[in-house]
């Protein structure tokens, strides 16, 4: 049972995601309010029968179960503005709890952020430019919003700072989590502070893809990690 769990929950995860985005194409209200509640919770399972026991698994079932309440606030905003601001929170803790699991990885090389400054630069140049260009459109929410697109930024640079010392693939993983999350946070801040998206489903298709290449990129990371016989701080957590 569990090998067919693993086999298939990612395959319905995005057939499930794939319904989401024609259930708003269509206009089809009650299919996306049928399916959007389904997505985090299929990545949870997927990590839990991934990985028996793992440092860190714990931390990243929290992150999905955050995702998991702000896709529910930000589904039925629609109903109720109010609803946006515990959506916001909701991720906002998502992204603290990906923070913590990846400052808990021990560092045993230098950090990418050291040999590749760079990079650091280039994000925060970014964070900049977008709250630049969404500054004067963000009203009474300028404050949650400069918050949040902190620590988003942070969770970035947490994915670069670890990367030298995760396995490879993993560290690629992380990034392009971490990367997609930003793009799909960037395009829903654009949507709904300056100007409607001709494609809004890009919001939900790289917001899905983020959370993949996270869970991936821990599955990854925590099966290198049992052959190698390691486990890292946040086991303790």
């Amino acid at each position: 049972m569990i090998a067919f769990i693993k086999r298939w929950t990612i395959p319905v995860y995005f057939v499930v995601l794939l319904a989401f985005i024609i259930g708003g194409l269509a206009g089809s209200e009650m299919l996306q309010l049928f399916t959007k509640p389904l997505l985090m919770p299929l990545l949870m399972l997927f990590v839990f029968v991934s990985i028996a026991k793992s440092a860190g698994k714990n931390i990243i079932l929290a992150a999905l179960f955050f995702s998991f309440a702000g896709d529910v606030f930000l589904l039925l905003e629609s109903k109720n503005s109010f609803l946006f601001i515990p959506g916001l929170v909701a991720f906002l803790l998502t992204h603290i709890v990906y923070i913590i699991y990846f400052l808990a990885i021990p560092l045993s090389k230098k950090s990418l952020l050291k040999t590749a400054p760079y990079l650091g630069v280039a994000v925060i140049i970014y964070g900049i430019l977008l709250l630049y260009f969404l500054f004067p459109h963000l009203g009474k929410l300028k404050i949650p919003v400069v918050i949040y697109a902190v620590v988003i930024l942070l969770m970035l640079l947490a994915s670069i700072h670890t990367y030298n010392n995760v396995q490879k693939e993993a560290g690629i993983l992380f990034i392009a989590g971490a990367g997609f999350f930003i793009i799909s946070d960037s395009l829903l801040a654009i949507n709904k502070f300056h100007t409607p998206l001709l494609f809004p489903f890009f919001i939900i298709l790289t917001y899905a893809i983020a959370q993949y290449l996270l869970v991936k990129g821990f599955i990854q990371q925590s099966q290198s990690n049992m052959d190698k016989g390691v486990f890292i701080a946040t086991e303790k957590i």
